[in-house]
């Protein structure tokens, strides 16, 4: 039974003070960061500003022991509220105490404080988990790659679960210090900067830093026996490349590429402007999946990739990712153009620098490949839907976008929009609408039609030859295709038990 109770104002207010905050406005956080795509990911109520992983790894078992810590600041006042994770949790502290905490969904982690979280104030949160994550489902299959020698996390737009409890969704960016132990003789390959190494009892930890602001599907970790060359740039950057030893008849391949990232970097750099991070390299392991990643400074390859020989264009790709997609990410999936479309064009222009097919050729023979009819073109890059988020459309004729963009506003501007759109957006989000006013901005032209022609409709634009000019290679396949579009699989994810482009055009996402 309820009773009202009159009194003074004065004592209303005195008393209104002395209500439990879980009284006084709180509210569970969401489930969900509201992504239309994928509305279980991420979680509102909170930003991240920092995860401290203190990580054990067995290789021989793929056992998984880690405690994590993250730094976080409410955006509302919190009774309750989620992390995305799948492995076991053992104990969670909210601020230093311990809190109740629940699993829940296919991948959430419920965690309820001893006490109401206000807005507006940092909170810290230890959670400590352990696990086999090879072995731990969700949607149906796991992201962590198991090795002979070990275990790789490198997934999109999910591979966080199995490995740390996160904020799970490119909107919500983090600094990161991984610290793993592994046993003697193997290695831990992580993003960023290694800033010591130890051994102690029969056990190395490696302990790597990303200072700048990193997406947590950017975040990977690769524990096995690497072959790992060092150098330093011209400008003083650390490269850490990294091979597995069990790489076979791809090692040659893999080394003649991805060694070569130090230059693609520097020529990037003329294109996108200065480089984002501190560091740069990338990393072979031996696993049986064919796709490649865009692991914040150190790109992830599958020995596949390289297959038939050594292939610059891939590390290009990856590379240019740093900008376009990780410096710059993605508001939101749907705007996952900004991410492929631009990395395409990169691999382009490469093209066009080595002398084996300009972009304009290689925009000209990817439109004639594909008539009106095609179904490629039903795809629209600007919103593709979770299903054809990494189609082939999204790479190629987003890219297509790119070369009739530049055909109506001229090379000034159209690479003047390159270089200060990253340095605009430096460490942030962005929509393709953004993308769209700001080239307006520079080009001083109204772009909305070139853009809704290209991105947004179902059907066959005009070519984007300059002035309506076909050349040669519509027809003439110039010398760099065949590399190229040997990366038209760079983001084809065999999971465990499926195949799907990134994980998830098989399978169920929960109602994404």
């Amino acid at each position: 039974m309820h009773r009202r109770l009159l009194v003074p104002g004065a004592l209303a207010a005195s008393l209104l003070l002395a209500i439990p905050a879980s009284a006084a406005g709180t509210a569970p956080g969401a489930p969900g960061i509201g992504d239309p795509y994928y509305p279980a990911y991420g979680n509102g109520g909170y930003n991240v500003s920092h995860y401290d992983l203190r990580l054990k790894y067995q290789p021989s078992n793929d056992r998984l022991e880690g405690t994590a810590t993250i730094l976080a600041t409410t955006t509302q006042a919190l009774s309750r509220f989620n992390l995305d994770f799948a492995l076991d949790v053992s104990e969670v502290r909210v601020n230093g105490r311990k809190a109740a905490f629940t699993a829940s969904g296919e991948h959430e982690l419920e965690i309820t404080p001893t006490r109401p979280l206000a807005k507006d104030k940092p909170v810290g949160v230890v959670v400590r988990y352990s696990g086999t994550p090879s072995q731990v489902k969700v949607y149906g299959y796991t992201s962590w790659l198991r090795t002979a020698d070990g275990g790789v996390a490198a997934g999109e737009p999910e591979s966080a679960w199995w490995w740390f409890p996160s904020n799970d969704h490119p909107r919500d960016k983090a600094t990161f210090d991984v610290s793993v132990a592994v046993p003697d003789g193997t290695q831990a390959i992580s993003n960023g900067v290694l800033g010591s190494q130890t051994s102690r009892l029969g056990w190395t930890r490696y302990n790597w830093r990303s200072d700048k602001p990193q997406a947590t599907y950017l975040a990977t970790l690769a524990v096995g026996k690497f072959d790992i060359t060092t150098d330093t740039t011209a400008d003083g950057l650390p490269v850490i490349n990294a091979y597995s030893e069990g790489l076979g008849v791809h090692a040659g391949a893999a080394r003649a590429s991805v060694e070569r990232t130090a230059e693609v970097t520097e020529w990037l750099t003329g294109v996108f402007g200065p480089y984002p991070y501190n560091a740069i390299g990338g990393y072979v392991p031996d696993v049986r999946t064919g796709y490649a990643l865009e692991t914040q400074t150190r790109p992830f390859y599958s020995p596949r990739q390289f297959a038939s020989g050594s292939n610059v264009s891939v590390v290009v790709h990856e590379m240019a990712h740093q900008w376009y997609g990780d410096s710059v990410s993605v508001d939101g999936w749907r705007d996952i153009w900004i991410n492929e479309g631009f990395a395409r064009y990169a691999q382009w222009l490469w093209s066009e620098k080595e002398g084996e097919g300009t972009a304009q050729e290689l925009a000209d023979h990817a439109y004639a490949r594909h008539p009106a009819d095609d179904p490629f073109w039903t795809v629209k890059p600007g919103d593709p839907g979770p299903d054809n988020q990494f189609h082939l459309a999204v790479y190629d004729r987003g890219a297509m976008t790119l070369q009739a963009l530049r055909n109506e506003i001229g090379d000034k501007d159209f690479f003047a929009i390159l270089k200060g759109w990253p340095t605009e957006h430096r460490h942030g989000n962005a929509t393709v609408g953004d993308f769209t006013r700001y080239a307006e901005k520079v080009s001083g032209k109204p772009l909305a039609g070139l853009f809704h022609a290209w991105l947004d409709t179902g059907s066959r634009p005009a070519a984007p030859a300059a002035d309506g000019a076909r050349s040669a290679a519509a027809d003439a396949e110039p010398r760099s295709w065949q590399k190229i579009a040997a990366t038209n699989t760079i983001h084809d994810h065999d999971h465990e038990g499926h195949e799907g482009h990134e994980g998830h055009d098989s399978h169920d996402h929960g109602g994404r």
